[in-house]
């Protein structure tokens, strides 16, 4: 077998494909909302945590950024209104990034057009079980090689649970 022709490296090299073929595709709208890929991925993710907040530390962990990257998107992000910062109240060190009503309103007047560009350009070219099967095989890549995506959510979870009963 010519060693070129490995699969393997088509796989790696149709995802990567996608994946800068998806952003081109879908930056513009955001880039129009004011935001960049790092800042919608930022807000979207503090959407979808309980409590629309996460630790910083946990926050950098779900990114592929340092911590001191995502306090300067933080940082830009809480001057535009779009984040706040809150104290850990029992740990003196930390803090919580937390989506702002601003923030959420941002994210609801880009979503409509963000979810049409993905269902354009991604899971609207699939099938209902190809989409399932994808999205099953994507978790299970994904926990093995960023296996702190979902930091934080677990715990904020139950933090959640119990302040409600």
């Amino acid at each position: 077998m010519d060693p070129f022709d490995d699969p393997r490296l088509t796989a790696m090299g149709l995802l990567a494909e996608v994946f800068t073929g998806l952003v081109a595709k879908t930056s513009p709208t955001l880039a129009a909302a004011g935001l960049s890929e790092v800042d919608f991925e930022t807000l979207i993710r503090l959407a979808r945590s309980p409590e629309r907040r996460l630790r910083m530390s946990d926050l950098a962990a779900q990114t592929s950024l340092s911590t001191s990257g995502i306090t300067r998107v933080v940082d830009r992000l809480e001057r535009d209104g779009l984040v706040e910062r809150h104290a850990c109240a029992t740990d003196r060190r930390a803090s919580y990034a937390v989506l702002s009503e601003v923030g959420a309103e941002r994210l609801r007047t880009v979503l409509p057009q963000h979810v049409k560009d993905i269902e354009t350009w991604f899971t609207g070219l699939l099938t209902e079980t190809q989409l399932a099967d994808f999205l099953k095989a994507l978790r299970v890549i994904r926990d093995v090689v960023r296996p702190c995506a979902t930091a934080g959510v677990r715990e904020a979870s139950r933090t959640a649970r119990a302040r409600t009963g």
